[in-house]
């Protein structure tokens, strides 16, 4: 049975407008081989430059990690916070587009970074990570480590404050980039740092699934912005050759998956949205945590949709901001 929230129904034209042409846009630029035709998504994909000028109190730097494989990351930085304040908490950022689609100066991102650098008075360090199919898993794992590695290394770069404090780190990101937040935060626990420490999860509306049919996925099939079809081509775009959905890439705690009970995983948040297919995989992953013996919120917002973070508009949207910055407070505190 169809199910669409009465929030997107409600939305007006100018919101739903941009959304459509972008979705357009994903659609017509996926070819029936699998792969996708970036020139023709260009058109439809639109980007925003850096800025060291404020734009809406945030300003902005992108800084290259690996220009061979065109790893670099988009800084931001909120102008009201001075060299000489206290302490600001930094926040690694993944963003999403289902791993194939968005990069981290598109327009949409960008915004959102800019937001959260702002309300959550925050550097976001946004990484722009290879997309698939061209790309398969784990290279996406990889830029992402590697972003960290690099800022762990290089603790001083143009833009970062110096009050910018890596001892008090997330790794966050919304959709696929929750995914990515995940596997960079597990792959940290084995690795040594000289100034970085994570103390947190941010794991928006996360991309997870496998081979079953859950709930939310059979029952929500006119929800905005993502369906059974929808993902199941990008896992496949996504994930390793010869892999299927129970891969541990997606399938966070299922018959693949990595035992994370002896590991000291960053707490986590996790956002999830009552009209989003996918929120049956976020809550597992939510439960998995628990019974792993790790620190875990669960945050349930019953009347939107998936991506709905990026609409101001929605009373939740701002709610989502003050859970996001209360969790980070409280890790902050220990």
């Amino acid at each position: 049975m169809a199910a669409t929230p009465s929030t997107w129904t409600n939305l007006s034209w100018t919101v739903k407008l941009p959304i459509a042409i972008i979705n357009y846009g994903i659609r017509l630029s996926c070819r029936s081989d699998g792969t996708i035709n970036r020139r023709l998504m260009s058109f439809f994909d639109f980007k925003a430059p850096p800025s060291s000028n404020p734009v809406e109190g945030v300003k902005t730097f992108d800084i290259v990690v690996d220009q061979s494989r065109n790893l670099w990351f988009r800084v931001f930085v909120p102008a009201t916070n001075g060299e000489n304040e206290v302490s600001i908490p930094v926040i690694l950022y993944f963003h999403g587009g289902g791993f194939a689609w968005i990069s981290a100066d598109s327009v949409g991102s960008t915004k959102l970074c800019r937001r959260l650098s702002r309300e959550l008075n925050a550097v976001i360090i946004s990484v722009n990570y290879r997309n698939s199919p061209e790309h398969k898993y784990p290279s996406q794992l990889d830029d992402g480590f590697d972003a960290l590695k690099f800022i762990d290394n290089n603790r001083e770069f143009e833009g970062f404050l110096t009050n910018a404090n890596l001892k008090n780190c997330f790794v966050g990101g919304d959709s696929a980039g929750g995914n990515l937040a995940h596997h960079v935060a597990l792959k940290a626990c084995n690795s040594e740092f000289r100034n970085v420490k994570i103390v947190g999860v941010i794991a928006i509306q996360p991309f997870f699934g496998g081979e079953e049919r859950t709930d939310s996925e059979m029952r929500l099939v006119g929800a905005p912005f993502i369906n059974v079809n929808g993902t199941d081509r990008m896992w496949k775009a996504f994930l390793p050759e010869g892999s299927d959905r129970n891969h541990p890439a997606a399938n966070i705690f299922g018959p693949k998956s990595v035992d994370i009970s002896k590991l000291n995983f960053p707490a986590t948040i996790v956002i999830v949205a009552g009209f989003d297919p996918l929120q049956d995989w976020q809550k597992r992953y939510y439960e998995g945590l628990k019974k792993s013996g790790k620190e875990a919120y669960l945050i349930e917002y019953p009347n939107v949709f998936h991506a709905f973070y990026a609409f101001e508009e929605f009373p939740e949207s701002s709610l989502f901001i003050d859970e996001v910055r209360n969790f980070m407070q409280k890790q902050s505190s220990k």
